[in-house]
C-alpha cells in the first residue's frame, strides 16, 4: 500500500480538483444558505435620509437650553416637508426624519412639555442621537462580498439596503451509494448476517447542512454489474460519494469498478483514524469520494473532505473545516502514524469549552456518536496530550 497521505495534503488535493459552479440569480427570501457569486452592493443609502434615534424633540443643538415652542409633530413614515422654525422644536419620533434645520435630538426623558412649549434643562450637543444618512452604507457600497454563505445577518442587512436578488453560486448535485449485501434498510426484517443501512442518510445530512441536492441513490448489492449501472449514474452529476468497498478485500468493488467507468484516482489512504480507507478521484468535472462503510468512518470523511469540497464548489471562501478551541477532560493518547478524531460532548464553562470524550470509539459504534456533538483533534505523534491541555475540536451539532 502506497504510504499513507496526511490530513492536510489530503484536503489540499481535493480542493485543488474543486471547480467552482456556474451561478444564478436567486429571489433574496431564497437566498439563506446560498453563497454569493457576486458583491452584493446596496440599492439606497441606510439610512436613506437623518432619521432619530429616539423618541424626543428635534432641534438645534445652540438653542440649548432653553424653552422652545413646539412647532411640528414628525411620526416614524411621515414625509419631511417642512424644515424647522427659527428657536423650535419638532417632537419626533423614532426613526421619524430629522426636518431640515434641526442638528440634534434630545430624548423625550430629557425633556419636559407643557402648553405646546417643551423645555430642555441641559445643553445639547450638534449630532446627538440622530443617525446620518447612509451612516450605515452608501449606495453601491458593498453589503456582502462574493464567497460569502447567507445568514440571518446578512440576509436581513441586503433586505435593508434594498437588495430584492443576489447572484448565487448554483447548488452541486450530489448522489449517495451505499454498497452490501448485507445492507437493509430500516424498518426491513433483519436475516442472519445483515444490518441496517445509515449510511446515506448520515452523509446527505451531512452534504445537505452545506448546500448540497442530495440524492441517495439505491443500496447496491456485491456485484459488478451493479456497482457499474450505479456508479455511472452517480457519475452524471457534481458528487459522487460512495459508502464501504473501497479497501482491498474480494467484495470490495468500487475502486475497481470506478476506474473502469474512467475516474482518475487522485489518492486511496489517509492517515486518519477512524476513515484510512478513504479514495478520491474525478471525472471530468464529477467528484469522486470512496468513505469507508464503518458509519464513524464515513461520518469523518464527510466532514473532513467532502463537505469542504461540496463549498468549495459554491465559491466559499473559507470551506473549512473549522475547528474551534477546547480543552480536554482527559488524557488523550496519541497515534505514531495518524491524526485521530475522537467522539466528545462538549461543556461551555465560564473561561471556555470543555470536552470529555465519550465511551466506545471504535469506528462502527455510530450510536455512541448519538451522544456527542464535538469530535477532538488528537494530532499523529508520541506520547499523549495531558488532561485539561488546549486541543482543537470540529462541531458536531
Amino acid at each position: 500500500m502506497a504510504e499513507l497521505l496526511a490530513v492536510e495534503e489530503a484536503l489540499e488535493r481535493v480542493l485543488e480538483r474543486v471547480r467552482p459552479l456556474a451561478s444564478e440569480t436567486v429571489p433574496l427570501a431564497q437566498a439563506a444558505g446560498r453563497v454569493l457569486a457576486a458583491d452584493a452592493r446596496a440599492a439606497t443609502d441606510l439610512p436613506p435620509f437623518a432619521s432619530s434615534a429616539m423618541d424626543g424633540y428635534a432641534l438645534r443643538a445652540s438653542d440649548t437650553p432653553g424653552t422652545l415652542p413646539v412647532a411640528l409633530r414628525v411620526a416614524a413614515g411621515s414625509p419631511a416637508t417642512e424644515a424647522l422654525p427659527e428657536q423650535a422644536a419638532a417632537s419626533i419620533a423614532t426613526g421619524g426624519v430629522v426636518p431640515e434645520g434641526a442638528d440634534t435630538v434630545v430624548p423625550i426623558e430629557n425633556a419636559g412639555e407643557a402648553n405646546g412649549r417643551v423645555e430642555i434643562s441641559g445643553a445639547a450637543s450638534p449630532g446627538a442621537h440622530i443617525r446620518p444618512r447612509g451612516g450605515d452604507v452608501r449606495a453601491g457600497q458593498t453589503v456582502v462580498e462574493a464567497g460569502q454563505r447567507l445568514g440571518a445577518a446578512q440576509i436581513g442587512a441586503l433586505a435593508a439596503a434594498g437588495v430584492p436578488h443576489v447572484q448565487c453560486a448554483l447548488r452541486p448535485s450530489v448522489a449517495v451509494l451505499a454498497t452490501g449485501s448485507e445492507l437493509r434498510s430500516p424498518g426491513e426484517a433483519l436475516e442472519p448476517g445483515q444490518i441496517y443501512e445509515s449510511n446515506r442518510v448520515l452523509i446527505a445530512t451531512v452534504l445537505a447542512s452545506a448546500g448540497a441536492l442530495v440524492e441517495q441513490l439505491p443500496v447496491v448489492a456485491d456485484e459488478p454489474d451493479a456497482h457499474e449501472r450505479a456508479i455511472g449514474r452517480g457519475l452524471e452529476g457534481d458528487v459522487l460519494v460512495t459508502s464501504g468497498g473501497v479497501s482491498v478485500g474480494p467484495h470490495d468493488l468500487v475502486r475497481r469498478t470506478a476506474d473502469e467507468l474512467g475516474v482518475e484516482e487522485v489518492f486511496w489512504g489517509v492517515a486518519v483514524k477512524p476513515g484510512k480507507p478513504l479514495s478520491f478521484g474525478v471525472r471530468g468535472g464529477t467528484l469522486v469520494f470512496g468513505l469507508p462503510g464503518n458509519p464513524v468512518s464515513s461520518l469523518v470523511g464527510a466532514l473532513l473532505f467532502v463537505r469542504p469540497a461540496v463549498l468549495a464548489l459554491q465559491g466559499l471562501a473559507h470551506p473549512g473545516p473549522e475547528l474551534e478551541a477546547g480543552r480536554t477532560t482527559a488524557a488523550l493518547r496519541r497515534n505514531d502514524a495518524r491524526d485521530e478524531f475522537l467522539r466528545a460532548r462538549r461543556r461551555f464553562e465560564q473561561d471556555g469549552v470543555v470536552l470529555e470524550p465519550v465511551s466506545g470509539q471504535e469506528s462502527h459504534m455510530i450510536v455512541r456518536a448519538a451522544v456527542a456533538d464535538a469530535l477532538v483533534h488528537v494530532p499523529r505523534g508520541s506520547g499523549e496530550i495531558p488532561a485539561g491541555a488546549p486541543v482543537r475540536y470540529l462541531a458536531l451539532a
